[in-house]
């Protein structure tokens, strides 16, 4: 399990955007940076600033995944056909706690792999507790049978700060969701502008 290092909402701070636009969020209050010298902090960026902010707003969007596993996933991304950014999100939103999150299982990605380690969720019908699980076009992610009535699940179900996206198939009834097609970068309900292309840039140079 990826230990988390950083507060979901320190996050926000640091990028000085609300990147999952949940309501709650600091951002909708100051949107200058942590720390004493936070509002000073209006620096225009170089373009190697740009690309690095462009990697640590969509790793911190997956739940802070640490640089090693970005990297691998990048590196997938890059020997796959196609365009490297788009199979990059591609490959992102195939996690299976990417997946539990867009569903509408949980309330955010980091609860999604918390509830992911913990053993309450299914793809097609066998356990599966490993957060970076690859889901695969006609797989059906479910919660087990026990974890349906969980607080968490029937508070997030509830949630209306996002839609579920068109390439899941979802059934809050049954609480199953099937995934129906890898998404491109304009299929993903992202709060926040997110800019692959320059996170591609940045590893090309570094």
């Amino acid at each position: 399990m990826t230990k988390r290092t950083t507060a979901k909402y320190k996050i926000d701070r640091r990028m000085g955007e609300n990147i999952w636009g949940r309501a709650k969020s600091p951002v909708n209050r100051r949107e200058y940076g942590p720390g004493q010298h936070g509002q000073r902090r209006k620096n225009k960026l170089s373009d190697f600033g740009t690309q690095l902010r462009a990697k640590q707003k969509l790793k911190g969007y997956y739940g802070d995944l640490t640089e090693k596993q970005f990297r691998r996933i990048y590196s997938e991304a890059e020997r796959v056909k196609g365009d490297t950014g788009e199979n990059l999100i591609g490959l992102l939103e195939r996690r299976l706690d990417a997946v539990v999150y867009r569903a509408k299982f949980v309330p955010t990605i980091f609860a999604a792999r918390q509830f992911v380690n913990h053993g309450h969720v299914e793809v097609n019908g066998k356990k599966v507790n490993i957060a970076s699980y690859r889901v695969k076009e006609g797989d059906v992610v479910s919660i087990r049978e026990r974890s349906r009535q969980l607080a968490i699940v029937l508070e997030a179900v509830q949630l209306t700060e996002r839609d579920v996206p068109d390439y899941l198939e979802v059934d809050h009834n049954k609480m199953t969701a099937s995934f129906v097609r890898t998404p491109a970068l304009g299929d993903v309900p992202y709060a926040v502008q997110m800019e692959p292309n320059l996170v591609v840039e940045y590893y090309a140079k570094n």
